[in-house]
């Protein structure tokens, strides 16, 4: 299971995830983005790196690495790579802390001893996911994390367990990407079934979704497949235009001739969208 993608994905749709797995999180934990970073000379990468806002004077940089394999150096690794990016750094932080984030105790390295006092200290966080409790009291977020933890036999009962808390408690479109990252996960689980089958595992169909609700409610009033595809057509112009502002004739006349299917398609894509060239990239590749 590639959970480093999954890991990536979550943070990059709610960065002030990892302050949640902290006991003493920042202020103005909302407020931090997400970044992976290369430190050259040597070359590290770093694979998650919390930034804090840049109107600040100096903020604390969180270093964050996510570990499902054994690994008998990470330490090393780790904390030469924080501390050599500080170094480079050193003008635009005043502090940097490391969370680690293992499925168990059991994948953490056995030879601890040369990093007790910063193991020992308030610099780095260790998170075990099977210790941070009930997973039906966890916030989805976090829960979402777990997810990857949790056994096959077990992980269809608690993927539907988010599905409906996510349905119940979070406002889209936040919804819709909590929804799609279960998916995903589940998809990683079960390697074995199509995206389809994993949806009906689940009892989910992009169907369901608020986005086609909308889109067959608008097609319902024109009572005719053809109103179906204008008002999937209007819906997508609507939803494109109050995300960043009023498009093109070319871009809408592009949007107006593409078939029902891929404007259906265009009307999740979307929602990942962060600007307008996302939208040129999706639709050019579409005449590849």
């Amino acid at each position: 299971m590639r959970r480093d993608s999954i890991f990536y994905k979550l943070f990059q749709q709610s960065p002030s995830l990892l302050f949640q797995l902290l006991q003493n999180p920042p202020a103005n934990a909302d407020d931090y983005r997400f970044d992976s970073v290369a430190v050259k000379e040597p070359r590290f990468e770093i694979d998650g790196v919390f930034l804090p806002p840049e109107n600040e004077n100096s903020g604390v940089v969180y270093f964050c690495e996510v570990q499902f394999q054994v690994d008998k150096q990470l330490y090393e690794r780790v904390f030469a790579e924080s501390s050599l990016y500080f170094y480079r750094n050193r003008a635009r932080f005043s502090d940097w802390q490391a969370v680690i984030i293992y499925p168990s105790r059991k994948t953490e390295q056995s030879d601890i001893y040369p990093h007790r006092s910063l193991l020992n200290g308030e610099q780095v966080h260790r998170v075990y996911l099977d210790e941070l409790g009930d997973f039906h009291q966890l916030p989805v977020w976090v829960a979402l994390m777990v997810l990857t933890t949790v056994e096959e036999g077990q992980a269809p009962e608690a993927a539907r367990y988010l599905l409906t808390k996510t349905n119940e408690e979070i406002p889209s479109p936040s919804s819709r990407a909590i929804i799609e990252m279960i998916t995903t996960i589940m998809v990683y689980k079960f390697e074995k079934l199509s995206r389809t089958e994993v949806e009906s595992m689940l009892g989910i169909t992009l169907k369901e979704t608020r986005v086609y609700r909308e889109i067959k409610e608008e097609g319902r009033e024109e009572g005719r497949e053809e109103g179906l595809e204008q008002a999937t057509v209007n819906l997508v112009i609507r939803l494109l235009t109050k995300r960043f502002g009023e498009l093109s004739g070319e871009i809408r006349t592009t949007i107006s001739a593409l078939p029902l299917p891929v404007l259906e398609d265009l009307s999740e894509a979307l929602l990942d969208f962060t600007n307008l060239a996302d939208l040129q990239v999706w639709l050019t590749a579409l005449q590849d």
